[in-house]
Formats: C-alpha cells, structure tokens, sequence
C-alpha cells in the first residue's frame, strides 16, 4: 500500500463488530512503523453496545468509518461496514498513484 501521499488517518469501529473491526485493524497494521512520525493518526474505539448508525440526524452515518486525508487536500471517506481491507487498500493506492503521477510530471 502506497502511504506516501497520506497526511491524516482517522477511524471510528466497533472492536466487537467482526467485519468492520477486522478492517479497521488490518488497514491499521498495513501502516508503515514510522507512520505516526509522518501522519496524524486518530483511533476511536466504540463501546460493545454501541448502535451500528448514529439515529439523530436526518442523513445516518455508518459507526466504523475511516477518514484519510491526502496531501493534495483531498478527504475520503470510507464505510468499513462494507469494504474488506483489500477494498480499502485500492481505493487509497488509486489516489495515491495519481499523486505520485502528478508529483513525477511537475519533478518534485
């Protein structure tokens, strides 16, 4: 996984929850040691009791979310409740990627 282009990591999961929590835990393994030198990095971890949506706002957002921040300003938000770890992982590599095409045309 390309983690170059990665400014801010924040997730949100259920450690109880086997789908999402395995995902959460997984892309957090992928990570490289020195990562929380190079990126923020936010970890909230839900109570067992926790509902699987919030039901208080009118658009429900999902409990295990993912959160990256690139270095081009772009956020993306990922639903771990549907994703596997290897979703995940194409979706950042397909940003990031681009980046380092853009990084390699203007040589920086």
């Amino acid at each position: 996984m390309i983690t170059k282009f990665i400014t801010s990591v924040s997730t949100t999961f259920s450690p109880f929850n086997a789908r999402s929590g395995k995902t959460a835990r997984s892309f957090l393994a992928l990570l490289p040691p020195n990562a929380r030198q190079n990126m923020k990095i936010d970890v909230k971890m839900l109570p067992r009791a926790a509902p699987s949506t919030s039901s208080n706002s009118a658009k429900p957002e999902p409990a295990a979310m993912l959160l990256l921040g690139f270095k081009d300003g772009k956020q993306m938000s990922l639903d771990l409740e549907k994703l596997k770890t290897k979703d995940v992982q194409e979706e950042v590599d397909r940003h990031s990627r681009l980046l380092g095409r853009q990084e390699e045309l203007t040589g920086n």
